[in-house]
């Protein structure tokens, strides 16, 4: 993806992920985008000034008082520079200035300034991440149209384990360049979900399934890489919403994956069904916890869970359907069936077992429509979901056509 001739802002916070911004200006500039760096008071004490000015091959801006640069309104010159402008690191303090507008030091006065989108990538410790205040302050920010990227899980410098860890610069880059919207699915309102579904027994037990999520995530991430505004319908995963994508719901039982679905496609051009939903539910919840009877079966009358594709399929007005179908055996057969039993656009079809489907880190598809069909040879699941992307980007254009 080429960022060739865009023209990057990138505000440094104070934080120790601030080394990785070093790495993200070269990942940016090695792609084309011109760079220029404006820093916070705190972030240089992390990582001098002369690192980026080197990086960049720009001045770095580190104060409001600059009397040089302010003469002619530096200021609001980058303001109206940057077509983006990506806070990364975002620290706790950064992201609570800007959820309350503050103005008194360069980088939060240029995000006010500037009309143009801003990109927020947080690092901190994860138990600042899970506090209260700092997730009101995302929801605001949100609110006002400011695209969160991650943060990831993982262990931090402090010697915690948890989510707050700012993304990898490669990360970065990539959703910045499928920002500008030159993908194949440039416009285009994409709804994904991804994961298993769970259905409770008792307040202690559930019926669920082997899906990691990973190829429903990693399909999300292709979608916002090709240029889609991407809305994440996720299972019980421990997975980090992928870089690039716009709204992530979180739902653990079927009829939860339902309601977010149906929501989320009132105003989606496409699809993709790569969740594991549950087939059955136990027809009644245990209020309490269900104890063992020596020597006697426990027996579950279940009953059959919604069918989120074929509610899709009925609607008048419907997104172009894309199913997957994991199967043990009879794959085509099966895969084909469902194509049509749903009244899908499109069907990708994969055997589970022996290596492959669930828990892997790499997969094989075939896709199936009405009059078509192609083999995705085994790879990883990242490098499958651009191929796959990219055939529903063709086939949804046909069908438009």
């Amino acid at each position: 993806m080429s960022l060739a001739n865009r023209r990057i802002l990138l505000g440094v916070s104070g934080g120790i992920a601030a080394y990785k911004s070093c790495e993200l200006v070269r990942r940016l500039r090695e792609r084309g985008a011109e760079v220029r760096v404006v820093m916070t008071a705190g972030a240089t004490h992390f990582v001098g000034v002369a690192t980026f000015q080197a990086l960049s091959g720009q001045p770095v801006r580190t104060s409001l008082w600059d009397e040089q640069a302010e003469a002619a309104m530096g200021h609001i010159e980058l303001a109206r520079w940057a077509e983006r402008i990506l806070v990364a690191p975002a620290s706790a303090d950064a992201i609570a200035r800007l959820a309350h507008g503050h103005a008194d030091d360069l980088l939060a006065t240029l995000c006010l300034a500037s009309a143009a989108p801003l990109y927020l990538a947080p690092a901190m410790n994860q138990q600042m991440w899970a506090h209260p205040a700092v997730q009101a302050n995302l929801a605001t920010l949100r609110a006002r149209g400011v695209h969160v990227l991650g943060p990831a899980a993982g262990e931090q410098a402090c010697g915690d384990v948890g989510s707050g860890r700012m993304l990898e610069p490669h990360e970065l880059r990539d959703a910045l360049a499928a920002s500008f919207g030159d993908g194949a699915l440039a416009g285009l309102d994409v709804v994904v979900s991804a994961g298993p579904t769970f259905e409770d027994i008792d307040p202690v037990r559930f019926i669920g399934n082997r899906s990691s999520g990973k190829m429903g995530f990693a399909v999300a991430q292709a979608a916002a890489e090709a240029g889609a505004r991407v809305t994440l319908v996720a299972g019980p995963v421990s997975l980090p919403t992928p870089p690039g994508v716009a709204a992530r719901v979180d739902v653990r039982s079927a009829a939860q994956m339902q309601a977010a679905v149906l929501d989320a496609c009132a105003r989606a051009d496409i699809y993709v069904g790569a969740a594991a939903v549950g087939d059955y539910r136990p027809a009644e919840v245990a209020e309490r916890k269900l104890k063992k009877q020596a020597g006697a079966d426990l027996v579950l009358q279940l009953a059959e869970n919604p069918d989120i594709l074929a509610s899709l399929s009925a609607r008048p007005r419907h997104p172009f359907l894309v199913g997957f179908a994991a199967e043990t055996h009879d794959v085509a057969a099966y895969a084909r069936g469902k194509l049509a039993r749903k009244g899908l656009d499109m069907i990708a079809a994969n055997q589970v077992g022996g290596g492959l489907g669930f828990e892997t880190a790499d997969n094989a598809l075939t896709l199936y429509w009405a009059d078509g069909e192609l083999e995705l040879p085994r790879t990883g699941k990242a490098e499958l979901a651009r191929q796959l992307v990219a055939e529903v980007a063709a086939r949804y254009k046909a069908s438009r056509a």
